[in-house]
């Protein structure tokens, strides 16, 4: 199978090499956000790991308006500007309008459709009209294989820079499930595959910032499968001290764990794709 290669700066997503989206959920306090990003450049010059630093300037699915929502489009747009001057990420967050589209694509190298969102054809059209990659996450509520629909949406507008993300399955009530079948059908979609795991191990109904909000002990498990099954990155949103984190705190990995948790994946994602060149022969 003939896969497409989509450059995200200098990064080119689906070649040989694994490439991580990481950086915390939600774009916080300024030092915290320039903190993490200094620590991620680290582990990508360690581990000769690309990376692309992801932070959303806007949660607009928090379950209630108590919970924090971000510093919105402006502010956060000139923060992640920051971590692009000083560590030269290339950056990833997320768009929920479409009159956010054309301001987010001065500053960002990937423009994120929410998977709750991946079928408003309004907003991921105005993102494929920008010309940028365009990262579809895999709707929770949809086969994988009608991820196609989305895809076409993105092609019809002449933009063939996507990447296709995989976060899980609602299962039942306020459950995810991980179907690695899924794997394989976004992969005959001929684009990039990524595995968001943190996202992937949420329990919804019960907010980030309890502990039983997530379950971080299948996060090895889960990652090891998803790079097994020949996903071309992962998705890992980390923070210095996750159980303060203003979201998702039940489910981020703390940034000074996530080099060594990285290092099996890679060793992993090296003999799959050892493994796929032999079958080529």
């Amino acid at each position: 199978m003939s896969k497409k290669i989509v450059k995200v700066g200098d990064i080119a997503c689906g070649d040989d090499s694994l490439f991580l989206i990481s950086g915390p959920c939600v774009i916080e306090d300024e030092s915290l956000m320039m903190r993490t990003a200094e620590h991620l450049k680290k582990i990508s010059e360690n581990l000769k790991i690309e990376i692309i630093f992801k932070s959303s300037y806007t949660k607009d699915n928090r379950s209630s308006l108590d919970y924090y929502h971000g510093p919105g489009l402006e502010e956060g747009l000139k923060i992640l500007e920051k971590v692009k001057k000083e560590f030269g990420f290339t950056l990833l967050s997320d768009i929920h309008h479409p009159h956010e589209a054309a301001a987010a694509a001065d500053v960002l190298d990937v423009l994120q459709i929410p998977a709750y969102l991946c079928m408003q054809t309004s907003l991921v059209v105005a993102a494929a009209k920008t010309g940028k990659v365009v990262n579809l996450k895999h709707g929770q509520f949809l086969a994988p294989e009608n991820m196609k629909h989305p895809v076409i949406k993105v092609e019809s507008q002449g933009n063939h820079n996507i990447i296709l993300t995989e976060r899980g399955y609602t299962f039942g009530y306020n459950d995810l499930v991980v179907d690695p079948r899924s794997f394989y059908h976004l992969n005959q979609l001929e684009y990039p595959v990524v595995f968001d795991v943190t996202h992937s191990i949420r329990k919804y109904g019960i907010p980030s910032k309890d502990s039983k909000g997530g379950a971080r002990e299948y996060l090895p498990t889960l990652s090891r499968a998803g790079v097994a099954a020949g996903i071309d990155g992962i998705f890992i949103e980390t923070h210095p001290d996750p159980n303060t984190a203003l979201c998702d705190a039940a489910s981020q990995l703390c940034v000074f764990d996530l080099e060594e948790f990285m290092k099996p994946l890679l060793e992993i994602h090296a003999i799959t794709k050892k493994y796929e060149t032999i079958s080529e022969k």
